[in-house]
């Protein structure tokens, strides 16, 4: 098929209005207006002028041109005003805060004489890609280097023009280098040009703060962007506009691996506004973050794109995977459990244990896919010129945007720059940039930018999908109801086949999170992965495979809980015991085993802090409320969370509380740890309620909050207590670790209220509500 084009769209064009322009505009001094008009609120950029400054109104500012940047992070302007680079991506996850906090308190900055201005996407920042838990983890250190290493230099150039020795002076009060002895003062911007001659110091110089001197760094603060969100006025990927920009809707192969057989455009093309029709080539196996192909439609506004897709006929090659059937799918996984599999790690001899008879308990549990389903679909806008290629998307890898553009055009990944928007919502999904791709060749096809835009059902339909699970584990019990042997096996479609067209093995890293060792003292425990091939692609979700993983494991030392007629809370503790330092089946590095070793007196004083928020074994309501535990670690932190319910006899499960406790070690910013886990307590009970995608015939067969909900006001814990333990410990994840416990606590609060156990998610696969 080649491109055709409408000669009807050059006479009668469509305005784009957005949602947000058209809710400001459409009152005006009393009276209903519709405006078709361009938004004053919606930045645009001309030529190769760059949206990041619009992330935050009035910011036009850049760290390398300040009169005093030390490095990558941090500028100086001559009236005082810092610049501190975001390099990571905000999206919710309160990152655009927490890392320029840091730098400012080894600074000594005033907050609010400070401006965070977003990163492109550039190797010189180091890692970008916003997803795995680890923003804070990975750059805390270097943060504080960055503030300590600006900080130094400013009293070496104060004690420079005051001719004192640099021992005597201060930075105090914040933004000013203080003289002791004679109380002189000078601002940082009074500094800033003197600072800028001097030579960068080199780490053994520098004098990170004590703890105790910090001044943000384990403080509560509001989002950096609060006022500016809550106001509409930061750009958001579906906001982005650029001059002569057409727009591009897709109509994708249902089934993954799907070609195009042969497409009647006829009638797509009297659509007013079509510019033309575009075909996207398949993919070649692997399929990694290339675009799924198909056949893509050219308009010069939204509407007219959406519409010509929906009259496209498109005669469709499903391939090999139109035999997908979610229902035989689960029985081949479930099957593949029963079987002994590739054994990831062992302690003693489980089998001579299982060998010796007595009393064994077995139990399989099922997860099904999952859409990360964010609020802002996937949609990106690109611009390919000649000498240059220009992206604007909502992405969690700027980077990796680079790297897959530059690939699929054959070009030099120094040509293409990425300005990162805020993000509408990720959980991992805008770490993949397909759709950035598509939009750099159909811009390249047509010789304008071109915004590409996913609908809901696209988003839902042809999604990353968190990977199916199937597990089954059985433990050998003594005489006090303790497992003697514990067996687990688990199977589930790996993200690396996203990779690697063969993969049908978890990969090292998707064994770790929560299935290669357990944190409870068992002397005899071997760890298995089943085989299983892919079908639609997977990709990584918020917390990944620890949400089944930790459903399974946790649910069934719930089990063994009542087996051995037990308190659950009081059971969990014996399992994990007084505490040991858990090893894999491969030692981790040196400075990872010393930084973070796992070790379970930290899970288990989460546990034992989560049941006294919860009053645990002091209250019971009556007939129709259960209250459940889980405890987990993940993401190098430690998490501990109580669920209570109320069931009504029709089977509709109400969340009344919600405590969680985390040691997550040192807290950057503790309101947004809390609003990350109060974030977590939702989304796992969306998971836990509805969570499922499904396929026939190959094709997924949700496409849209109806038949894919995502929890509710009405079906959200009405109360979250979340506790942070205080602690020296190197900082570790929080975007994601109150996921795994979530589920489990709340399925072994609805065994208690009912007596019904729930093994396979989700809750509505079980007469739930």
């Amino acid at each position: 098929m080649s491109p055709r084009e409408n000669t009807l769209s050059e006479t009668t064009a469509l305005e784009n209005v957005s949602r947000r322009n058209f809710l400001q505009s459409m009152f005006s001094v009393g009276a209903f207006v519709l405006c078709i008009g361009q938004s004053p609120v919606l930045a645009r950029a001309a030529g190769n002028a760059s949206l990041t400054s619009s992330l935050t109104p009035g910011s036009d500012l850049s760290v390398d041109a300040a009169t005093f940047h030390p490095g990558v992070y941090l500028g100086i302007v001559p009236d005082g005003t810092v610049l501190i680079v975001a390099h990571r991506t905000e999206m919710g996850n309160g990152v655009r805060t927490s890392l320029p906090r840091i730098l400012a308190d080894e600074l000594d900055a005033d907050w609010s004489r400070v401006k965070v201005i977003q990163g492109d996407g550039d190797e010189k920042y180091g890692s970008q890609d916003t997803d795995g838990s680890h923003s804070v983890r990975e750059f805390f250190d270097a943060m504080r280097e960055a503030g300590a290493t600006a900080r130094l230099m400013l009293i070496r150039a104060a004690a420079q023009q005051w001719g004192v020795p640099e021992e005597q002076c201060v930075a105090d009060p914040p933004h000013t280098v203080t003289h002791k002895a004679s109380s002189r003062k000078l601002g940082y911007g009074e500094l800033a040009a003197g600072a800028a001659k001097l030579p960068v110091p080199k780490k053994e110089e520098l004098k990170l703060k004590a703890p105790q001197e910090w001044r943000y760094i384990g403080k509560p603060a509001p989002g950096y962007d609060v006022s500016e969100v809550c106001a509409g006025k930061p750009l958001y990927g579906m906001d982005v506009r650029v001059d002569g920009m057409l727009y591009a809707a897709i109509a994708h192969p249902p089934v993954l691996g799907g070609k195009v057989r042969s497409v009647d455009d006829s009638a797509t093309l009297k659509v007013i506004g079509v510019k033309k029709t575009v075909p996207i080539a398949p993919f070649t196996a692997p399929h990694a973050f290339q675009p799924l192909g198909g056949v893509a439609v050219i308009a010069d506004n939204t509407f007219a794109a959406f519409k010509g897709r929906d009259r496209l006929k498109v005669d469709w090659d499903h391939g090999a995977n139109a035999s997908y059937n979610s229902t035989g799918y689960k029985k081949e996984l479930q099957q593949t459990a029963r079987k002994p599999g590739k054994v990831v790690h062992t302690i003693g001899d489980p089998d001579a244990e299982f060998g010796k008879g007595g009393k064994v308990i077995e139990a399989e549990y099922f997860a099904p896919h999952l859409a990360h389903a964010s609020m802002e679909p996937p949609v990106a806008v690109a611009d390919v010129r000649d000498d240059k290629i220009t992206v604007w998307a909502p992405t969690q890898n700027p980077v990796g945007v680079r790297e897959e553009v530059a690939k699929a055009l054959g070009r030099k990944k120094e040509d293409v720059t990425c300005h990162v928007t805020f993000l509408g919502g990720g959980f991992g999904r805008k770490s993949k940039p397909d759709y950035a791709v598509e939009a750099a060749l159909l811009s390249k096809n047509t010789g304008k930018p071109v915004k590409v835009i996913w609908s809901r059902e696209d988003d839902i339909k042809f999604d990353y999908f968190h990977s199916v699970a199937a597990m089954y584990i059985k433990a050998a019990i003594d005489e006090k109801g303790m497992p003697k042997a514990w067996l687990q096996r688990s199977v589930f479609p790996p993200i690396s086949s996203t990779f690697d067209k063969t993969a049908v093995y978890g990969s090292a890293g998707e064994m770790s999170l929560g299935w290669d060792a357990i944190p409870f003292a068992v002397p005899n425990f071997r760890s298995e992965n089943g085989a299983a091939v892919n079908h639609v692609r997977i990709g990584w979700l918020r917390s990944v495979a620890n949400i089944y993983h930790a459903f399974a494991v946790q649910s069934f030392a719930n089990e063994l809980a009542y087996a051995a007629n037990r308190d659950p809370y009081d059971y969990l503790l014996a399992l994990i015991g007084s505490g040991q330092i858990v090893n894999g089946p491969k030692p981790a590095p040196p400075d990872m085993a010393q930084k973070y070793p796992y070790d379970t007196a930290r899970l288990r004083h989460v546990a034992e802090l989560a049941a006294t928020m919860a009053n645990w074994g002091k209250k019971n309501p009556g007939n129709g409320w259960g209250i459940g535990i889980a405890a987990h670690r993940s993401f190098l932190s430690y998490v501990a969370t109580v669920v209570e319910v109320e069931v009504d006899q029709g089977g509709t499960v109400r969340i009344p509380s919600v405590y969680t406790a985390v040691d997550a070690g040192i807290v950057a910013n503790p309101e947004m740890v809390r609003q990350q886990f109060e974030g977590a307590a939702a989304f796992g009970t969306s998971i836990a309620r509805t969570g499922e995608i499904t396929a026939t015939g190959g094709v997924i067969d949700q496409s849209n909050f109806h038949d894919y909900p995502v929890a509710r006001m009405n079906d959200a814990p009405v109360h979250v207590d979340v506790q942070i333990v205080q602690s020296s410990a190197a900082p570790a994840g929080v975007g994601e670790p109150g996921v795994p416990p979530f589920v489990p606590a709340l399925c072994n609060a609805i065994y208690a209220a009912t007596g019904k156990r729930v093994r396979e998610l989700p809750l509505s696969r079980n007469g739930f509500a």
